[in-house]
């Protein structure tokens, strides 16, 4: 029997995914969203009717102690995924990040305990880690806030510790590795290639060529965001979601220009470069702790997610509700 589910993020990348499987595997899905004029639900106002009429849609903010604690009525277990992302935008409103990231992510603890919960998933990020002293990244890596975006979310973790560790809250802090797939944001790295080669660029811009990342797809994170909010062995925990194999970026664009047929030069624009202070050059994650505790493995290749990726944008991109979300 599925149980009574919040997701928090919900109209997003990750969290319209997540919800999507939820539903699928008999769980009853509360999606919390962002309230906003543009598109109310996000994504899920992508999925078909019966899968749309089977969420029940709640609009909010999670700033708002108020709206989240009534949000949590009947709930028994919370996937928390909203957040403010942008590093760029963190130099200059910092206060924005504390706010959403820090001080929301309190008030659905708070809610959460008081209702009760039996679960509660917070995903963080592989950027706490800053400059990797060693790779693969494991979980006792030291953190580094070399941006507000990135202390927000130390900040958020701590607070996730300290109510495991004060009131054995059961709550795991789940650390995602570059996940992509479709619904991603179009200026994120692999939609950004896909959609220069569609657009038919004689050249791809890049922002650079020699950095390397570990590559997640969106279904398998998914999956094991599932996983982890099984057991109670994650509980109080931090765990990293990676596939543990890196890839340079031109070795990857070259992978996504050659589903293409083309062969076309990089470009590294300047504009696209990171500054300095918040470049990191390589990024390699253990999944160890992960597949130890779940059993949970990777299913999809990265040639697989990106080919499933291509088709998504190709088959969606000309719908009218997507592309109000894609643009």
């Amino acid at each position: 029997m599925g149980k009574k589910v919040l997701v928090t993020g919900a109209d997003g990348f990750i969290g319209s995914h997540l919800c999507e499987e939820l539903v699928k595997q008999g769980n009853d899905v509360r999606a919390f969203t962002f309230y906003n004029a543009f598109t109310p639900g996000g994504w899920i106002c992508s999925f078909n009717k019966e899968l749309r009429n089977s969420i029940d849609l709640f609009e909010g903010d999670i700033r708002d102690a108020g709206g989240v604690f009534k949000a949590m009525q009947g709930i028994e277990e919370v996937y928390h995924l909203a957040s403010l992302i942008s590093i760029p935008f963190s130099y200059h409103s910092p206060h924005a990040f504390i706010e959403t990231n820090v001080n929301g992510t309190l008030n659905v603890m708070q809610a959460a305990k008081r209702g009760n919960i039996s679960k509660m998933i917070f995903t963080s990020t592989s950027m706490v880690y800053g400059i990797a002293r060693y790779i693969p990244v494991d979980e006792v890596h030291k953190t580094s806030a070399y941006s507000p975006f990135v202390a927000s979310k130390i900040g958020a973790e701590a607070l996730a510790e300290s109510f495991y560790e004060s009131y054995k809250f059961p709550v795991s802090i789940v650390r995602l590795f570059n996940t992509y797939g479709p619904r991603q944001k179009k200026d994120a790295l692999i939609p950004s290639i896909i959609n220069q080669m569609m657009e038919g660029k004689d050249e791809i811009v890049l922002g650079g060529l020699t950095h390397s990342r570990d590559f997640s797809y969106v279904k398998d994170v998914v999956a094991a965001l599932i996983a982890i909010a099984k057991t109670e062995k994650s509980n109080g925990e931090v765990i990293n979601v990676s596939t543990e194999s890196e890839i340079s970026i031109e070795d990857l664009a070259r992978i996504i220009t050659g589903k293409f047929g083309r062969d076309v030069p990089f470009i590294v624009n300047d504009r696209r470069k990171r500054s300095k202070k918040m470049d990191v050059y390589k990024l390699l994650g253990s999944n160890a702790k992960l597949k130890k505790m779940t059993g949970w493995e990777p299913k999809y290749t990265l040639e697989e997610g990106i080919t499933e990726t291509i088709e998504w944008i190709e088959n969606r991109i000309n719908n009218p509700i997507i592309e109000n979300r894609w643009q």
